[in-house]
């Protein structure tokens, strides 16, 4: 039987587990501790920031030495810690690990976050509480603890995602994923096939088109590729308001998008099979500029790998030394049973991307793919849980849970391109504003219960 959410219980009241201290775990922490609220926080690296730390010591980290971000630093910045004036408008990864050092150091929650330890299973015990075992990186054994919620926070760009099936043929160069690119130093002289179309491939194509002896990029569908700016201003400031309905913002968007850079065959990439707004954006503000300069000579989708060349389904054959795959990232969690709680392609359905719909005390923070950045969402998340925690906000019930959700996958899956990549899209306002509405609707359902009395914190 599904329990019924809504209930005071000691998940409210006892210690939390929270898993991961990245950009999205530690906007969670910084919640919990606010609100004092009992929690162990455990990350696998030597400190924190994820998936932005180059070169992180727990292998996680997707980052490369030239790695800039795609939002402007305004709408990635948490609400209450803007990033310095001195930063660009869109940093590098240098000054955003910096940034989330100082967020953690100014509100001072450090030492509520064991580093170097790893979560290495979670299940849900009998009683409804939950059993965590977690090892530090010089112990040779796991310990053992009982919590009464469990928070994952382990991010969803880490795990990487090849083709599958693989591209036929062999290749007798070097293959890998971008997580595993480090340096556009790995690609100087050689000639490069880059395999996708999303932020990663154009960023290591431009990368690859500045060193290499020949850069090819090879997509299987068309993206409509995005400016970083426009009339002087980040493009990601423009167009945003949820006041808007999306059919006005994505009119408005198509408009400026025709103005600042045309259609996209004129660069020699595939006429996007979509509109505006219907696929996760590729923003690059560089892309367009090597394409016209014949910098990078674009492809159609590998038909096979053939040693030492790359045949594309135009039948064109090119010679190849290194082939980059920027494919993607698989959802996974290493510490749930898969029958338990699994992604399965890349899908995971919650209650407005954070709630499970069927087991009690178990929330998810940052397991989202927004129009924007995830911080400020993750970050309006973790006040979300501290509320329900503490009681001041209440769950709908399981059944309107299930019913909210469906009809919020409904809507996404009908407009965005069916692909692993669009299984939890959200507009980044629209989000915010939603939650808004929600936690007036949980404050209110909250009042209407009586208060459960406060048993001690589990340990």
């Amino acid at each position: 039987m599904v329990p019924d959410l809504s209930r005071p219980s000691a998940a409210r009241v006892g210690r939390v587990c929270l898993i991961g201290a990245g950009s999205s775990g530690i906007a969670a922490a910084k919640a919990l501790f606010e609100a004092n609220i009992p929690f162990d926080a455990f990350e696998t690296s030597d400190r924190v920031g994820g998936n932005w730390v180059f070169g992180n010591a727990n292998g996680m980290s997707s980052a490369y030495e030239g790695l800039y971000i795609n939002t402007s630093r305004e709408r990635m910045a948490f609400s209450d810690f803007p990033m310095p004036r001195s930063y660009p408008d869109f940093p590098h990864h240098t000054q955003i690990a910096r940034y989330f050092e100082d967020y953690v150091d100014r509100f001072g929650f450090r030492d509520k976050i064991r580093f170097r330890t790893a979560v290495t299973h979670v299940a849900k015990t009998s009683d409804g509480e939950w059993r965590v075992r977690t090892r530090h990186a010089d112990a040779s054994e796991d310990e053992e603890r009982t919590y009464a919620a469990v928070l994952v926070a382990n991010g969803h760009h880490w795990d990487p995602l090849l083709p599958d099936p693989p591209f036929p043929g062999r290749f007798a160069g070097r293959e890998l994923h971008a997580h595993h690119y480090r340096s556009k130093d790995e690609l100087r002289g050689k000639r490069v096939v880059v395999v996708g179309m999303g932020n990663s491939a154009m960023d290591i194509a431009v990368e690859s088109s500045e060193v290499a002896a020949r850069t090819f990029l090879s997509g299987r569908r068309g993206v409509h590729v995005i400016p970083k700016y426009a009339f002087g201003r980040p493009i990601d400031q423009f167009f945003t308001s949820a006041r808007l309905p999306w059919s006005v913002r994505q009119r408005m968007g198509e408009a400026l998008q025709r103005l600042a850079v045309g259609d996209m065959e004129r660069y020699g990439l595939p006429k996007p099979d979509h509109r505006l707004g219907e696929a996760h954006p590729t923003i690059s503000g560089r892309i367009l500029d090597r394409l016209t300069h014949g910098a990078i000579t674009p492809k159609p989708n590998v038909a096979e790998r053939m040693g030492d060349r790359v045949r594309f389904v135009d039948g064109s054959v090119e010679t190849a030394d290194v082939i980059v795959y920027c494919t993607g990232y698989k959802v996974t969690f290493p510490f749930f049973d898969p029958s338990f709680v699994a992604a399965k392609d890349n899908d995971l359905p919650l209650f407005m991307r954070v709630f499970h719909p069927e087991h009690h005390g178990l929330a998810f923070v940052g397991l989202l793919q927004p129009l924007g950045a995830i911080m400020p969402l993750a970050e309006a998340q973790g006040r979300w849980i501290a509320r329900w925690i503490l009681g001041d906000y209440a769950l709908p019930p399981a059944d309107a849970m299930r019913a909210h959700l469906d009809e919020e996958r409904r809507r996404m899956f009908a407009r965005y391109v069916k692909s692993k990549r669009h299984t939890m899209q959200v507009d980044f306002d629209d989000y915010l504003l939603e939650l808004d509405r929600e936690l007036v609707r949980g404050a209110k359902r909250a009042a209407k219960r009586p208060r459960a009395s406060s048993p001690a914190p589990s340990t």
